[in-house]
């Protein structure tokens, strides 16, 4: 392939921007605050789904409380009308009074029992709630972390991705000017390549892959017309011969 040595001087500008490209566009993945916005979001979500389950527990627990409650009204009424019938006197066989006593005194084990189970509930319920408040403090100081890293993850994305742009703005310009065939050909070994489609000879080395031309190849190239596009025989991308090219 012929081509104008100008417009192959072109082809290490257009390197040069679609590698600034390249590195853009790495850089707009492996951005720090990407992973880290990840981890607190996962942590987020945990912590969310934990608030979710103590929440459940501190509901049941409130029922359970609620029903011992209830148990312990209907006793405590049940004990208030025996006494009030006792003393009212309107127990007068002593077989009755002391059945009358003797359910009053059941009823006031009753009563324990269930006081005791109300106050291991309340305990149980006083921990619940207590972790709740702690998990939901956590979440909110995390959610913020979150907002934080968001926030300069999305400024950074806005520098990168307006960089780009202006970077891309002038490929553009750049890519108009380059011959249709020659410009083909680059894209094609750059596709290849690792995204390197054209590089300098710089004293008698390929700066693609960096290695030293043996003396045939040297001579070679320097026997070379100065518009014959010619490529690195170890990498096969595009050499682009300069005054520095050591020929």
């Amino acid at each position: 392939m012929k081509a104008a040595p100008d417009d192959q001087l072109r082809l290490l500008d257009l390197q040069a921007l679609d590698s600034a490209l390249d590195r853009l566009a790495h850089r707009r993945r492996t951005l720090p605050e990407i992973a880290a916005a990840d981890e607190l979001q996962a942590r987020v979500d945990r912590l969310a789904d934990d608030v979710v389950l103590l929440q459940t527990e501190d509901t049941d627990l409130g029922r359970e409380q609620s029903k011992v409650d209830a148990d312990v009204d209907v006793v405590r009424s049940r004990m208030a009308k025996d006494q009030q019938r006792l003393d009212t006197g309107q127990v007068s066989s002593p077989r009755e009074l002391e059945n009358l006593q003797s359910e009053i005194e059941s009823l006031h084990r009753r009563q324990g029992d269930l006081e005791d189970a109300e106050l291991e509930i309340m305990e149980k319920r006083e921990v619940v709630q207590q972790r709740l408040a702690e998990v939901v403090a956590e979440r909110e100081k995390v959610a913020l972390e979150l907002a934080d890293t968001e926030q300069r993850r999305d400024a950074t994305f806005a520098e990168i991705d307006a960089e780009a742009e202006k970077t891309t703005q002038q490929r553009a310009e750049l890519a108009a000017g380059i011959p249709a065939e020659l410009l083909a050909l680059y894209e094609k070994v750059r596709s290849s390549s690792s995204g390197v489609g054209a590089a300098a000879l710089h004293r008698g080395r390929c700066e693609g892959c960096h290695l030293q031309l043996n003396t045939t190849d040297l001579n070679r190239l320097r026997d070379a017309p100065a518009d014959e596009v010619v490529r690195c025989e170890e990498c096969r991308r595009i050499l682009v011969r300069t005054a520095e090219s050591g020929l």
